[in-house]
């Protein structure tokens, strides 16, 4: 019997090292993939750049992922997986749907700023409109999930009379979204065509206020927007630009 159970037990073992050895191979893959396709796009990341990045053979793509296409699409979303665990790991308390809110709103904005990658292939995926993603079986139960928090969030805020009764929590998903991406984005461009740095850290943490404030007065409910008079960034608007140099404020104004 004792040689009987070992004699079962080697191929299992074989099996977990060979399962192993698959598993880190094609996680390789997808991360070097992850890079070329967001350094050269869908068109100029070719096969042959992604094998060579995983140290690899091009057969271990086909493999795995069926084709390139097959291989972009898995990219996509392991993004859109990663973004949704990070949101999910957030410590969110829908009884305070004012901060749970405010939070939401700074790691929508704080993820776009600090996963590029991110903001880089989907811009990507646009350029293609979206042929790829909408093959996807995934991408939208990470979407769900997404908008499913908010509305959790503005269901609380409505029940304490907090928020108006009338909101869509996709609307708010895309005002945030749109918000963070967009600044993301065409940082680059809009810092040249402003004439204001974007990207420093008085910049952002600006407009990541001006974006809180922005969606709180969206959903607010009208008898509390009614009783507060208060302009918006009445007292701070203009510091984040005191460190510009002269002539870039010339240029702006």
């Amino acid at each position: 019997m004792a040689d009987s159970r070992s004699a079962s037990s080697k191929p299992q073992r074989r099996t977990g090292v060979r399962e192993a050895a698959a598993q880190a191979t094609r996680d390789s893959i997808l991360k070097s993939a992850t890079k070329v396709f967001a350094r050269y796009g869908y068109d100029g990341g070719s096969v042959e750049k992604i094998s060579k990045a995983a140290k690899s053979y091009d057969r271990m793509i086909y493999y795995y992922f069926g084709s390139k296409e097959g291989l972009f699409i898995a990219v996509l979303e392991g993004i859109y997986k990663r973004m949704d665990d990070a949101e999910a790991a957030i410590a969110l308390d829908a009884s305070r749907p004012v901060e749970a809110l405010t939070e939401v709103i700074r790691f929508v904005l704080g993820y776009y700023r600090k996963n590029p990658e991110f903001v880089t292939l989907l811009n990507t995926e646009n350029l293609h409109k979206g042929r790829h993603i909408s093959k996807s079986l995934r991408a939208r139960e990470y979407s769900s999930r997404a908008v499913a928090i908010i509305a959790e969030i503005l269901a609380r805020g409505t029940a304490q009379g907090l928020f108006r009764s009338n909101l869509i929590a996709r609307d708010i998903y895309l005002l945030i979204a749109s918000t963070g991406y967009f600044y993301t984005s065409n940082r680059h461009t809009l810092t040249a065509f402003l004439g204001e740095p974007l990207e420093s850290p008085e910049a952002i943490t600006h407009w990541e206020d001006f974006v809180i404030e922005t969606v709180l007065r969206t959903v607010r409910a009208d008898d509390i927007q009614e009783q507060d008079n208060t302009p918006p960034h009445d007292q701070d608007h203009t510091k984040w630009q005191k460190s510009q140099p002269a002539a870039s404020r010339a240029k702006s104004s």
